[in-house]
């Protein structure tokens, strides 16, 4: 892992530990929906805990923009954290100023506390130094285990890195080791599977790929952009129009190592009961559009898969949300599941695929940051792990 300070490296007991954790959870009529990003943190609240450590946790939640609004507050979240520890969450009004001051002085060893979205600040997304320092005097020392935020430097992570000792909490250094480390040591034949709408968003992604991959199978609407740079027609297909040439340049960089689908689910419509029917990639007709990959390209990229022994995937291989449309992206999970490799799962769709399907447990590693995830596999420097105490 990229040589940091992890939280076994720092001292805790009796220490005020202000964790920077993602608890950017759907919240539906004050009542959390998918808790995934808080059993997440367990790991890391519940060591700090048997340590002795006084725990104050922090989070965004939505996008509030820099002001105090009530459909943003964290305080459902501090109700649903208390029901699956089964002990109290206190909760303070505010993450700054003496509503924060009041409830991290009275701290006891053993008890946790919830600070209220940092977002409802400008100076987090700013990376306000002010803001970084304030919430620094709320604790003795740092932990970041918010991989999900990881690629944004802002005050309460980055920012506060710097003025505390600090250190990457037991998700964050999962993360890490699995999209770091697993990427850069990869036992070959190493593939990845990309898909999602667009060239533009992967361009990076499949740019540093193509140097570390055995080969990198594309699905999606992106693969859309790259048949139409070999000249199909694509009829009413989505397609990238100022992305061709891009994928153009990447085809010729490629070589054998870019797999694109042999066939292709297409509808008259886009909705989920529109007429459907396979196709070969050239023969999509007037009036239809690409939604889906066809099964002969499922057999041919599941034979891809059993035959690797490291494998990640981002991004869905058609349009998803519709479920008759979704056949790929399943028939993708179930190989990747099945097969004997070591798999990251990165971005919303392919995490939704491998839990609708029952996989979860099937798969070496669920990232839990789109976004961050993303960046890294394009080979960036996180800011949020940058900013932590070198060990």
């Amino acid at each position: 892992m990229l040589n940091k300070k992890t939280l076994k490296d720092l001292d805790v007991k009796n220490k005020r530990v202000l964790v920077r954790v993602d608890f950017n959870v759907p919240i539906n009529d004050g009542e959390v929906g998918d808790d995934t990003r808080i059993q997440a943190a367990l790991p890391t609240i519940m060591y700090l805990l048997k340590q002795d450590a006084k725990v104050i946790l922090c989070s965004h939640l939505g996008r509030p923009k820099g002001e105090a609004q009530s459909e943003f507050s964290l305080a459902p979240v501090a109700v649903h954290l208390a029901s699956v520890i089964g002990m109290p969450v206190k909760f303070a009004t505010d993450c700054l100023g003496e509503p924060a001051q009041a409830a991290t002085s009275s701290l006891k060893v053993g008890e946790i506390l919830l600070l209220e979205n940092t977002r409802f600040h400008a100076g987090e997304k700013k990376n306000d130094p002010a803001m970084a320092k304030e919430l620094a005097s709320l604790a003795d020392l740092f932990v970041n285990d918010a991989f999900g935020t990881a690629h944004r430097a802002h005050a309460s992570n980055a920012g506060v890195s710097k003025e505390l000792p600090s250190a990457a909490g037991f998700l964050l250094e999962k993360e890490l080791k699995y999209l770091g480390d697993t990427i850069a040591n990869a036992e070959k034949p190493f593939i990845a599977i990309l898909g999602g709408a667009k060239v533009s968003d992967k361009i990076g992604v499949i740019t540093n790929l193509l140097e570390k991959t055995d080969k990198i199978l594309i699905g999606g609407g992106m693969a859309n952009t790259f048949f139409k740079a070999q000249g199909y027609d694509m009829a009413d297909s989505l397609v990238e129009a100022d992305a061709i040439e891009t994928a153009r340049q990447l085809i010729e960089k490629a070589r054998d190592a870019l797999v694109l689908p042999v066939d292709v689910v297409i509808a008259d419509d886009f909705a989920d009961q529109a007429q459907s029917k396979v196709v070969p990639v050239g023969d999509v007709p007037a009036g239809w559009r690409i939604l889906d990959i066809g099964p002969a390209t499922v057999v041919a990229y599941a034979s891809i898969i059993k035959k690797s022994k490291t494998v990640v995937w981002n991004g869905p291989m058609g349009v998803f949300e519709f479920p008759n449309f979704a056949k790929g992206t399943f028939g993708v999970a179930e190989a990747v599941a099945e097969a004997d490799v070591v798999s990251v799962i990165g971005g919303g769709d392919s995490v939704a695929a491998i839990k609708e399907a029952n996989l979860d447990e099937k798969v070496s590693h669920i990232s839990t940051g789109g976004g961050a995830s993303l960046e890294m596999l394009e080979g960036k420097i996180l800011p949020g792990v940058d900013a932590l105490e070198d060990k």
